[in-house]
């Protein structure tokens, strides 16, 4: 399958300054697929070196001893029968198995920078913390993440632009066109792409789940491994995890994500989840979930925002799953409500928000939203080439009366509501409408900064 990230690998690879590069992400998000079936077989094709840390005990038993980046290369090249040069692509998987092999990467750097190494895993960030937790005061025998000597990617679960770009090419051509050329989709090619959406919502971007329902056009088959999945997630807490009542906060915090957000304040509140309890008795269990990839935490704004943005208080967040057909899965709602008719009165907008949510964190936005006074709220506020963007996610048409009260307190470019309405610009509300298969190239210019030029003749 086609992949985004692909580019970074590549832009990484032809980068004459390259170092080391970490590849972090979620378990199953095709972090492994993505570097080793797709980056190495296309660009190194018979020049990597594939090491599974969890696998090659010996391998990883030697690495665990030393951080000797020749000694390293010495031994895998004895070990692969294969010469190590300038031309060789060096893969360590699941290097959470052996986090010594992160340590070297300071020595492949300084000493060995010819030579191309990518290192990659599930909760990695997580297993090096305790690392460096577990080990002595000693400073020999100090855990040493190399700063300053490394390059570092994210990989999330699947964009909607990349499922729809391996589910249907044509129509991702389309809308990415429409978007380009800042025009709306006509009618009934919108009505198509908003049902790719609504099955997007429903499958989300887990690979596996994904290329299930190419494959076979199956649904509930997507479904079935999804449970897989979410099961599997549950059982990865107890991995690195300092004490039982760790686990058992993490399970039930992840458990209860759709639960928090389906409430009227959709602000993190410990007393839905276990009766008594205060945030902080979660905070060790959020930054393991974070760490992990697993859920994106969204930081509350002050009435009047400065740049660059800063949280208004630690403890006013809300927390968004990292994949959408999770969030969906656990919502407990019926498939059937994704592709029915009657959709618009079964799905919660919080579906919508989560899923805006994940577009943003895909292209490395910190998340942030605003509450003024009398419940005005908007979903995300983004800041972008030094300007405010205030983002309204309706899952219907809604109205502006949040919009209205945050301008009466922050200068903004201009607000962009996201929705099921057609593409269209307002000058006189400075009010950009985006349908919701634009969001993934929306959060793309905000990443950029090549949001500013509206071209359109069309009004919302």
């Amino acid at each position: 399958m086609e992949r985004i990230a692909l580019q970074k690998l590549i832009d990484w690879d032809k980068d004459k300054r390259k170092k080391p590069l970490i590849v972090w992400g979620a378990r199953q998000v095709g972090k492994t697929y993505l570097v080793k079936e797709i980056f190495a077989e296309t660009y190194y094709k018979n020049n990597y070196i594939y090491i599974d840390c969890k696998k090659e005990d010996e391998i990883r038993e030697f690495c665990s001893e030393t951080a000797n980046a020749e000694k390293i290369i010495e031994y895998i090249s004895l070990r692969k029968g294969k010469q190590i040069n300038e031309k060789t692509l060096l893969i360590f998987d699941e290097v959470q198995e052996c986090p010594n092999i992160i340590s070297s990467l300071k020595y492949f750097c300084q000493d060995y920078r010819e030579i191309s190494v990518i290192a990659t895993g599930s909760m990695v960030r997580i297993k090096l913390q305790r690392e460096t937790h577990k080990r002595g005061s000693n400073e020999n025998d100090k855990f040493l993440f190399p700063v300053g000597k490394i390059n570092q990617i994210t990989v999330y679960s699947m964009t909607f632009d990349e499922f729809l770009m391996n589910s249907n090419k044509i129509l991702y051509n389309a809308i990415k066109k429409a978007y380009e050329d800042k025009q709306p989709l006509d009618s009934q090619i919108h009505e198509l792409a908003l049902e790719q959406v609504y099955k997007y919502l429903l499958i989300g971007g887990m690979p596996e789940a994904v290329e299930a329902y190419i494959e076979d056009n199956n649904l509930l088959e997507s479904r079935e491994i999804l449970k897989v999945l979410y099961d599997n997630y549950l059982a990865d807490m107890e991995l690195y995890q300092a004490s039982q009542e760790a686990v058992l906060r993490s399970r039930v915090l992840f458990q209860n994500i759709y639960r928090e957000l389906n409430k009227e304040s959709k602000n993190f509140s410990p007393g839905l989840i276990e009766e008594k309890s205060k945030t902080r008795d979660f905070a060790t269990s959020i930054q393991w979930l974070t760490m992990a990839h697993i859920v994106n935490q969204s930081f509350q704004l002050k009435e009047h925002i400065t740049m660059p943005l800063i949280p208004d208080s630690e403890s006013n967040f809300r927390l968004f799953l990292g994949d959408i057909g999770m969030f969906s899965y656990q919502s407990g709602i019926n498939a059937a409500s994704f592709i029915s008719s009657e959709r618009e009165n079964t799905l919660s907008g919080i579906f919508f928000e989560n899923f805006v949510a994940n577009e943003l964190i895909a292209k490395e936005h910190k998340l942030f939203y605003w509450r003024g006074k009398s419940s005005a709220e908007l979903e995300f506020i983004i800041e972008s080439d030094n300007k405010l963007y205030p983002i309204d996610v309706k899952k219907g048409r809604g109205t502006l009366n949040s919009l209205e009260k945050f301008s009466n307190h922050n200068k903004f470019e201009y607000a962009i509501k996201v929705s099921k309405n057609t593409y269209g610009y307002n000058p006189e509300q400075k009010l950009l409408t985006v349908p919701f298969y634009f969001i993934p190239f929306v959060s793309k210019d905000l990443a950029d900064g090549t949001m500013t030029t509206i071209t359109s003749g069309h009004q919302s």
